[in-house]
């Protein structure tokens, strides 16, 4: 389930590249409309629906199979993983919500109507998954994660109504986290996986999830200060080898109260802690170039966190500094 929540969010890596060519090409089909063409609209709803339409199709048949059905129930997974899945679902709501808006756009959607639809795109479609975990018996309807779902879409929205654009962009980033060899790397594996696509995906140690406020935005427009330069405020988490408490049973998927003495691991010892960090960013959509490859890129790598030096507040390291 953590794969797809982060796996759904590649999906707005083709919003991405799409919207971003659409804005650029000279062609007619590409350029963006003053008035509703319902030619790009039926393409921009069919896009969607064929898009996530599949992933769910996909997801309920390779994930949710493998796990026994159940009536519909709540699950409360407000403390699993420090909220990191939480910060998760903020990013994937925002990024959805925040694509959607320039594709209705790009259709000629009115203003406010391609906000309000395209900005409540990604909570819609991220919530989608909450019905096929109410109807599994190892998860459930989690009213956390349509929180978190509504404010990643809300993040984008209040930004379009106050200011026409995103001064403010959630962005994530990730950096190898080194297990210690034996018993914890081998939980780690088989918790995170250990290809390099894995550990951004759902490695929660290795994961941050970012607040990028571009400066230049804020103060007047005669100012000098870089337009493509960002302070950023990152949120993080170590320690974890479990959802809730670092316990787990040995070779076994089931749950550590229903667990053999023999096999029962329980490793508490190992302090779960949360890391706050202050860093510089780039937000690259404020670089001015005529290349069309060039914008495309510089919107997908507006998806990331640029690596650079930040200082780290925790209760373990107190105050560090971290090159990357």
């Amino acid at each position: 389930m953590r794969f797809f929540h982060r796996y759904i969010v590649t999906v707005t890596i083709v919003f991405c590249c799409f919207i971003a060519t659409a804005q650029q090409r000279s062609y007619t089909f590409f350029k963006v409309d003053t008035a509703l063409n319902k030619t790009k609209l039926a393409s921009v709803i069919g896009f969607k629906a064929a898009t996530f339409g599949s992933a769910l199709l996909v997801l309920n048949h390779y994930w949710y199979k493998n796990y026994p059905r159940s009536s519909f129930q709540f699950f409360n997974d407000g403390k699993e993983w420090m909220q990191m899945d939480k910060t998760g679902h903020i990013y994937g709501a925002y990024f959805m919500s925040r694509w959607s808006v320039g594709l209705y756009r790009w259709a000629g959607v009115s203003d406010k109507k391609a906000i309000w639809v395209g900005g409540s795109s990604g909570a819609v479609l991220m919530s989608s998954i909450e019905i096929l975990d109410a109807f599994s018996k190892e998860w459930g309807f989690s009213w956390w994660d349509m929180g978190a779902n509504a404010l990643g879409s809300a993040i984008v929205i209040s930004q379009e109504l106050a200011w026409k654009e995103q001064r403010i962009s959630i962005k994530v980033s990730a950096f190898p986290e080194q297990y210690p060899a034996g018993m914890l790397r081998t939980r780690a594996q088989q918790l995170y996986g250990n290809t390099a696509l894995e550990l951004f995906l759902k490695d929660y140690n290795a994961l941050s999830t970012w607040a990028s406020v571009n400066i230049g935005s804020f103060i007047k427009k005669d100012n000098r200060f870089p337009k493509w330069l960002n302070v950023a405020v990152g949120y993080g988490a170590n320690g974890m080898f479990g959802g809730f408490e670092n316990k787990w049973c040995l070779g076994e998927n089931g749950k550590y109260e229903n667990c053999p003495e023999a096999l029962k691991v329980n490793r508490n010892d190992i302090e779960r802690y949360r890391q706050y960090y202050l860093s510089l960013d780039v937000d690259w959509t404020k670089i001015k170039t005529r290349r069309k490859g060039l914008k495309v890129l510089f919107n997908m790598l507006n998806l990331v966190k640029v690596p650079f030096p930040a200082l780290e507040f925790s209760r373990i390291n107190k105050v560090r500094v971290r090159p990357f």
